[in-house]
């Protein structure tokens, strides 16, 4: 697991368009906030991603970049964000190489049997590309705003 004071794993990704997204084009110009979420169209995964869209103009105005990960290819991204209006960019880590990274892969037990998926887990990245906070197991509800927060003191 990533700690805060470390520099930022960098990767290429492709977002919902099917554009190739290099994560150190932001370094010396964007605060990053990489959140990892499940998939598309579950409940919290919705919310969350939908949460990070209504604030997307605040976090702009504090030079931040609000970008969603999870392993959904880039058409059932793009099909997630039209259906629910979501506005920031959604990343497709189909090969999992970012979730990897990051240390959100992670195995769970399900009644038994041990399966992986992505720990839902926020990252906030400096301009220097530089690890602020590393957060595994978050909650969604009301998660946007209390990274807004922490944009905010990121700046101050």
């Amino acid at each position: 697991m990533l700690k805060a004071g470390e520099v930022a794993p960098t990767f290429v990704l492709p977002d919902a368009d099917m554009e190739l997204i290099d994560i150190a084009q932001f370094q010396g110009r964007n605060n990053v906030i990489l959140f990892f979420y499940p998939r598309d169209d579950a409940p919290c995964c919705t919310l969350q991603a939908t949460d990070f869209s209504d604030h997307e103009d605040e976090f702009a105005r504090l030079d931040c970049r609000v970008i969603g990960i999870s392993r959904d290819d880039c058409i059932q991204h793009a099909e997630f964000r039209d259906k629910h209006g979501i506005s920031v960019s959604l990343l497709s880590d189909a090969e999992g190489s970012a979730c990897e990274q990051y240390g959100v892969w992670q195995a769970k037990e399900v009644a038994g049997v041990k399966k992986y998926g992505i720990l839902r887990s926020t990252f906030v990245i400096d301009k220097q590309g530089v690890l602020r906070l590393a957060l595994y197991g978050v909650n969604a509800k009301g998660h946007a705003l209390q990274m807004l927060r922490a944009v905010k003191e990121l700046n101050s």
